[in-house]
């Protein structure tokens, strides 16, 4: 532990930056590599009870059912259960509307993701700059002959471009990892969303044939 502290400590004051972004870049690999399982974003259960929805009486099941859970899935098809009434344009523009929303919940954070990838890189960058500006000044002052003095600028530079890279590759690999399963799901759920129009349009079809007999 000691080793890493001194190595970083070499580094200057771009370290701490640094430090701060793969704090921040951690936290939203775990969080996202938990809010993103499949499991947790398409509910089974759900999906279940949309794939037997086979007249207006069982929607209620559904809405019920949706109630329990939470997550962008149950938030659209709740949604739509619940103004199964409406005509079926209004009813897809309602669902058009919360899914927006919710592709906009699925995919928070993954923007700070993609802005360590691109920052940690060009900070390291910098602290390289800084460290090469440092043994230019070493050597202004005392030549190129003092290779203790030297040292301390070229760490910094090599241990900041080092770290920044360490950070911003991993970051740009996980985010792009991230955003096509984001996607992935997105896709899902327009299938669901698409299948709950059509269950509904047609209980509205079918209850207006009743309602022109009687």
């Amino acid at each position: 532990m000691e080793q890493v502290l001194d190595f970083l400590g070499k580094g200057g004051f771009i370290i701490y930056p640094l430090i701060l972004c793969s704090i921040f870049g951690l936290a939203i690999v775990i969080e996202k590599a938990i809010t993103l399982q499949r499991k947790k974003v398409i509910i089974p259960e759900i999906v279940n009870v949309l794939d037997n929805i086979k007249g207006a009486d069982d929607a209620g099941l559904a809405l019920s059912i949706c109630e329990k859970h939470e997550g962008p899935f149950a938030n659209i098809i709740q949604a739509g259960l619940e103004n199964r009434d409406l005509p079926k344009d209004d009813l897809k523009e309602i669902l058009t509307d919360q899914g927006r929303q919710e592709v906009h919940t699925l995919e928070r954070g993954l923007v700070i993701l993609e802005t360590i990838a691109g920052i940690a890189p060009l900070l390291g960058l910098l602290g390289t700059v800084i460290g090469i500006l440092k043994v230019f000044d070493v050597i202004s002052e005392l030549g190129v002959g003092q290779a203790t003095a030297l040292s301390g600028g070229i760490s910094e530079a090599l241990i900041t471009t080092i770290l920044g890279l360490s950070i911003g590759i991993p970051a740009l690999v996980v985010y792009n990892l991230f955003t096509n399963k984001a996607e992935g799901l997105v896709l899902e759920i327009e299938k669901y969303s698409s299948l709950l129009l059509k269950k509904v349009s047609a209980f509205q079809t079918n209850n207006k044939v009743k309602a022109d007999a009687v």
